[in-house]
């Protein structure tokens, strides 16, 4: 009897809680109902994740079958600074449309993932405004850096570059290479899966021939992983799919920028020893020779054609099947151009490697993942001087005056118009840049064909830029730095080109105030105005004999410089004063000693 009552009474009350329950207005959530909510971030949890698997991601994909470091460095002002680590950690809302933009900790989830195609597409379409060297990266890039942390979030990332970015973008290609080049180094295998996904052949290289965008973005692809990569793992990505892709992208039927972009990523495999012999293999150097023809044509895509292949056989000859090609009767373009009315050209003896320049001395590209630099041979400290640039590329480049003080870092995409003692017009952003800082001007985004003229008056101390004609107002702010020393300069963003004209023909618009020419006041002996191929330069470079105690850097001058505080030396002043920080150690350097003692 007692313990049916006690089974009575217990009975009882929870028929009593059942029914308050049911009387209230509000009734608790269910389990489904609030891991729901926690899914879709509406329970505060900290930081909320969504795996992959779960996310809109892997719906999208299955349904559609996706500078500044370096050029990335300028950064949209309008994306607002980034959250300090403990306020993010906080219980306070985040702002959806600006989320904190920083780094993700060892031990924080993952952010809830976004459509990978918008991001990309977000990213092409901000490029255009990065005006800031300092400020982080956007949102867009960073979530996609994010998501490239894992092997099949980095193949969600490549696959959506090759499906999404339009062909007539012309900051696509360097788009691709821009968030490529940041990401994580891919492992192996998730190399291996990428080469099974893509399946590349002769035959998937003649599919959809009317559609190149595909086929231009797989190739631009292949070329960054190629400069990426080193040893087998470019050896691995060049497999002989891969190779027979590259070289059906060459053919004649394909798209000009598809042959252009096939070129490119076989001369980057190319850089990699054993990649060099299976290139040679292919016996590609016939199709170079007819696409070297290209070099001087009026369409300025076909002119890109040209000059990449002109400079691969000028460049590459070390490859056996160039060699070959050479004994054939080839002679390297140096050797045969006509160089007798030039006496200024583009200085290629402090340039980079990874900046191409005409055996002219007056056409510049740059195909490497950095912000490269060159400026002209002759430096004018007095008078009104005009010189003109045909854009061949209409992407970002800064192109304008410099002086001997200006410091170019390539590779943190710092360039023309990035000190204060330089300023550059950019034509594709529409920005005048003096000092890391740009202002917007009133010409229309500059395209194939234009011409960009650059006045300098030291005598008003001012700047005149024009486009096809049109000047924009006088620019002055440079000369409360310098007011002397100026050189003709240009930056140039990945896959970007132009031809100079320093007074050796005509102008298409010149100014109406008298100027003076580069042309007509410069000289050059007839062995300085020679570029000479990669090879033979490094050839040369071999025989010189260095002396024991001249600069480890320009290996020309004395070492007679001490840095302080490190106390690092074995550089020259003209070098010291150059530097930021010591080479050795990266510290910062206070001051510069010169060592009266080692001066014979």
């Amino acid at each position: 009897m007692i313990v049916a009552a006690w089974i009575t009474f217990c009975a009882c009350r929870s028929l009593a809680q059942v029914l308050l329950l049911l009387s209230s207005s509000k009734p608790p959530p269910s389990f489904w109902e609030t891991l729901a909510r926690v899914v879709s971030g509406t329970v505060t949890m900290g930081n909320s994740c969504v795996c992959r698997e779960d996310s809109d991601l892997e719906d999208h994909y299955h349904g559609s079958s996706r500078a500044v470091r370096g050029q990335a460095r300028r950064v949209d002002q309008g994306t607002g600074a980034a959250v300090d680590t403990n306020e993010t950690r906080s219980s306070r809302p985040r702002d959806p449309v600006r989320p904190p933009r920083r780094g993700r900790g060892p031990h924080e989830p993952r952010r809830k993932k976004q459509n990978v195609d918008g991001l990309v597409l977000d990213t092409l379409s901000v490029i255009r405004t990065l005006v800031d060297n300092d400020q982080e990266p956007p949102y867009s890039m960073i979530t996609l850096h994010e998501m490239a942390e894992t092997d099949d979030g980095w193949l969600e990332v490549v696959q959506s570059l090759i499906r999404v970015i339009p062909l007539d973008d012309p900051l696509g290609p360097a788009v691709i290479t821009l968030l490529l080049d940041e990401c994580p180094l891919p492992t192996k295998d998730a190399l291996q899966k990428l080469s099974d996904m893509l399946s590349l052949s002769s035959t998937v290289a003649r599919q959809d021939a009317l559609s190149p965008a595909k086929h231009r973005n797989t190739t631009a692809v292949l070329g960054c992983l190629a400069e990426k990569l080193a040893g087998p793992a470019s050896i691995g990505l060049l497999s002989p799919g891969t190779l027979e892709y590259l070289l059906e992208s060459l053919s004649s039927e394909a798209h000009p920028t598809v042959m252009l972009f096939a070129l490119i990523a076989l001369e980057k495999f190319s850089q990699t020893s054993e990649n060099k012999l299976t290139v040679s293999d292919s016996c590609i150097s016939e199709r170079l020779a007819v696409l070297e023809l290209w070099a001087e044509q009026s369409d300025y895509l076909k002119r890109q054609v040209g000059f990449c292949s002109q400079w691969s056989l000028d460049n590459l000859c070390e490859l056996p099947f160039l060699m070959e090609f050479l004994k054939d009767g080839r002679q390297f373009t140096y050797e045969k151009v006509n160089l007798t009315n030039i006496n200024a050209m583009l200085n290629s003896n402090d340039v980079s490697e990874y900046l191409k320049i005409s055996p002219t001395g007056l056409e510049a590209r740059c195909d490497a993942a950095s912000f490269e630099s060159v400026r002209c041979t002759f430096c004018v400290d007095s008078g009104v001087w005009y010189y003109e640039v045909t854009v061949i590329t209409s992407g970002v480049m800064q192109i304008g005056w410099a002086t001997k003080d200006s410091k170019f870092l390539n590779h943190e995409g710092y360039g023309i118009g990035d000190d204060e003692y330089s300023c550059a017009y950019d034509g594709c952003r529409q920005l005048i840049w003096y000092n890391a800082r740009s202002k917007a001007h009133s010409h229309p985004c500059w395209k194939e064909g234009d011409a960009v003229g650059f006045l300098l008056d030291l005598s008003k101390k001012q700047m005149i830029f024009y486009l096809n004609g049109h000047q924009l107002p006088p620019e002055k702010q440079v000369f409360s730095s310098a007011t002397s020393g100026f050189f003709a300069a240009a930056s140039f963003m990945s896959y970007q080109q132009c031809e100079f004209n320093f007074g050796a023909k005509p102008f298409r618009h010149a100014p109406s105030i008298k100027f003076s020419t580069f042309n007509d006041f410069a000289s050059l002996l007839p062995n300085e105005k020679i570029i000479l191929p990669r090879h033979r330069r490094l050839a040369l470079l071999k025989q010189v004999s260095i002396r024991d105690n001249c600069c480890t850097l320009c290996c020309d001058i004395m070492a007679d410089t001490e840095l302080r505080p490190c106390g690092h030396g074995g550089i020259c002043m003209e070098c010291a004063l150059q530097l930021e920080t010591c080479p050795l150690c990266r510290q910062d350097i206070q001051t510069r000693v010169r060592l009266i003692a080692h001066v014979s």
